[in-house]
């Protein structure tokens, strides 16, 4: 099973238990019904912002959208694995996650949202942009900002980027 099916099925299943239509989600979260619907259905990607507000009006731990094992870095995104290090917490102001972003992956598009964001990294060289700065991340640096400024990440090596992200809200 492809981890968008998983996450589009988990996300129906547990709207459907809270008895939400795609529309009151929608409202709550602030994200289209057809996107959601698109998410539902395995047709789109989600990006960790909405995922977050998703998890946060079903009022759930993102970690239920990662595959059940937690053991291995759970593939989201194709070009992205989220390892939730939560622990399980539910409403938390922050959310702790191992990203790891294959070589090369230097597409995506910049976005912004409320809260900050803190970037550690843990192994290899990340390029983060905030409102068109560029930054170049090694091992053991960091970075912390307010994510209401647009940002995105890029990993222009040929070698795969680890790195802790903590996002608040």
């Amino acid at each position: 099973m492809m981890a968008s099916d998983f996450l589009g099925e988990t996300l129906k299943r547990i709207r459907k238990e809270k008895q939400y239509t795609l529309k009151m989600l929608a409202s709550k979260t602030g994200v289209s019904i057809s996107f959601l619907s698109q998410v539902e259905r395995g047709k789109s990607n989600v990006t960790l912002e909405s995922l977050k507000k998703i998890s946060d009006a079903l009022e759930v731990n993102p970690s239920v959208f990662f595959t059940t094992n937690n053991e291995e870095l759970n593939e989201i995104r194709s070009q992205f694995h989220y390892l939730d290090l939560s622990d399980g917490n539910i409403g938390a102001s922050y959310l702790p996650i191992l990203v790891t972003l294959k070589a090369g992956e230097n597409e995506g598009n910049a976005f912004s949202h409320d809260g900050h964001e803190f970037i550690y990294i843990v192994e290899g060289e990340l390029t983060v942009i905030i409102e068109e700065q560029e930054f170049v991340l090694k091992e053991n640096e960091s970075k912390m900002f307010d994510a209401r400024k647009t940002h995105y990440w890029y990993n222009y090596q040929n070698k795969p980027v680890k790195f802790l992200l903590v996002s608040s809200q």
